[in-house]
């Protein structure tokens, strides 16, 4: 089993930015992917970026990218998301997802992020 422990959410002003990060723990070895994914209200969950664990090949929603910024920290078994020029859409409960192919997801808690001024 993996457990993920999110955290950095918040309230921030358009333009604004925020680091999320997400800790695994317990059977690390098995995660192949790593990444976060958002939901907003009344819409569906959807992929924001990902990294491999082999090769740390990322990949990111074109609606992220050139303002958030994906990076990891082996030895933490860490994730971060560096997310800059938030805007309203951006609001959303952010969540941190593990995967070892072939096997159901592993998912955190949540977090929100509130865009507004």
């Amino acid at each position: 089993q993996v457990q993920l422990v999110e955290s950095g959410g918040g309230l921030v002003q358009p333009g604004g930015s925020l680091r999320l990060s997400c800790a695994a723990s317990g059977s690390t070895f098995s995660i192949d992917v790593m990444g976060w994914y958002r939901q907003a209200p009344g819409k569906e969950r959807e992929l924001v970026a990902s990294i491999t664990t082999n090769g740390g090949y990322i990949n990111y929603a074109d609606s992220v990218k050139g303002r958030f910024t994906l990076s990891r920290d082996n030895a933490r078994n860490t994730i971060y998301l560096q997310m800059n020029s938030l805007n309203p859409e951006d609001t959303a409960v952010y969540y941190c997802n593990a995967r070892h192919l072939g096997y159901p997801p592993h998912w955190g808690q949540g977090t929100l992020v509130t865009v507004s001024s």
